[in-house]
């Protein structure tokens, strides 16, 4: 059976979707799509009639792209209001040789969630911290080993009720099935992550349009969050403001002409642009990018604060990430405000080279590691539509992300 799992990331500026296929551990982006939307802040669908409209773009141009429907996802929800608990649960292992099966670790994270989520609220996340069999040391997979009993220490995180419907109901009225769901930072970390990450603490920060997530993990485990609730908008706003420009020629001239810090910027490197005042204007790189630089630090500052207010405890390493750290430069500016222990996050993965994707393509990796510690196996395509998806993306294209998926399933398939 083929392994392929979408994930949506809904922001309140973007959509992103990414479909990969997992094989031998290693993850395959077929398609990718980043669509522009309204109807939805911080996560949260504000607007289902517009959301609506922006998924359902978003849906088509990856089902152009693969040649198939998309009809399941992990989508992110919001962080806001969401709690962080600790629990523990102990059942017998049912193995009649006592050996112990994913069929037990299924029964013990049933077992220590119950009676800990309220009425109102939804859980999001369990994270085992390790498990136990009898009175051995404890391990993080306790899978073929020999015992009368299993128990777990672990971490749970529940949002509002209301917060997952709003997103599980916008998936559906598109046709699209939640099969499971997670917080975007978690998909930031599983993206950024390296086995040095899983022994200490770290810190991941996702710039966002409207907002900042920053989130703390305790080897792997994320105990700490927050939400900024300022982003790279303000940066629009700035370049609007100073130039007196419309926000979507602020937004153009952020992301087409701007660089994130002035050593990376080119005086002699000028744009023409008419103000709302009907007057020309002429702007220099190094100028616009002395606005920008500001902000960012403003923004990264900011981040930091939150950091040491979430926790006084040693920070191993801090990963930034969010479409603006893409910025030419943006490195440089990472370490005017912080120390060599951060570094801006840097996807190189052919299909999604571009830290947006952080959140929807770790969200994928995530759900992979999570079906793997409870042994099982699961594909949001049919056999059937994986051929169809083969046969369809060989014919000869002029679309580029259709000659990357024909050349990644021939190369699976050895041709």
């Amino acid at each position: 059976m083929k392994k392929i799992y979408t994930g949506i990331d809904l922001g309140s500026y973007s959509i992103k979707i990414v479909v990969c296929e997992i094989v031998n551990h290693k993850f395959h982006v077929l398609a990718a799509s980043n669509t522009r939307c309204k109807g939805i802040k911080n996560g949260i669908v504000t607007d289902l009639d517009n959301a609506k409209i922006y998924l359902e773009q978003a849906k088509k141009n990856v089902e152009e792209m693969l040649g198939i429907s998309i009809d399941q996802a992990i989508v992110t929800v919001p962080s806001i209001d969401r709690t962080f608990d600790i629990v523990e649960g102990k059942v017998n292992v049912e193995d009649e040789n006592k050996i112990v099966s994913a069929n037990d670790i299924n029964n013990v994270f049933q077992e220590a969630v119950l009676g800990h989520i309220e009425e109102s609220r939804e859980l999001i996340t369990i994270t085992p911290i390790s498990f136990q069999v009898d009175n051995m040391e404890p391990v993080k997979d306790p899978k073929g080993l020999e015992g009368e009993t299993l128990s777990v220490k672990a971490v749970i995180s529940t949002i509002p009720k209301a917060n997952l419907k709003s997103v599980v109901n916008l998936l559906k009225i598109c046709g699209i099935e939640t099969v499971d769901v997670t917080y975007g930072s978690v998909g930031d970390y599983y993206e950024a992550k390296n086995l040095d990450f899983d022994k200490s603490i770290s810190a991941i920060i996702n710039i966002g349009y409207s907002k900042t997530d920053v989130s703390i993990f305790n080897k792997g485990i994320m105990i700490k969050n927050s939400i900024i609730d300022s982003g790279s908008k303000l940066i629009d706003k700035d370049l609007a403001y100073v130039y007196n420009l419309k926000r979507s020629q602020a937004r153009a001239l952020k992301e087409s002409f701007a660089v994130s810090n002035t050593r990376y910027s080119d005086v002699s490197d000028t744009i023409e642009l008419r103000n709302k005042n009907g007057e020309d204007i002429i702007l220099n790189q190094l100028e616009v990018s002395e606005v920008v630089e500001s902000r960012l630090v403003d923004l990264l500052k900011t981040a930091k604060k939150e950091i040491n207010i979430l926790t006084n405890r040693e920070i191993s390493y801090i990963i930034i990430t969010g479409g603006i750290s893409e910025l030419a430069g943006f490195e440089y500016v990472v370490e005017n405000v912080f120390d060599r222990r951060c570094s801006t996050l840097d996807i190189r993965t052919m299909g999604i080279r571009n830290n947006m994707y952080s959140s929807s393509y770790g969200i994928i990796k995530y759900f992979h590691n999570k079906l793997d510690l409870r042994g099982l196996s699961y594909s949001m395509v049919s056999e059937k539509e994986a051929n169809n998806l083969v046969s369809t993306n060989e014919k000869s294209s002029n679309n580029f992300h259709d000659n990357i998926i024909s050349k990644v399933f021939g190369y699976f398939s050895g041709e």
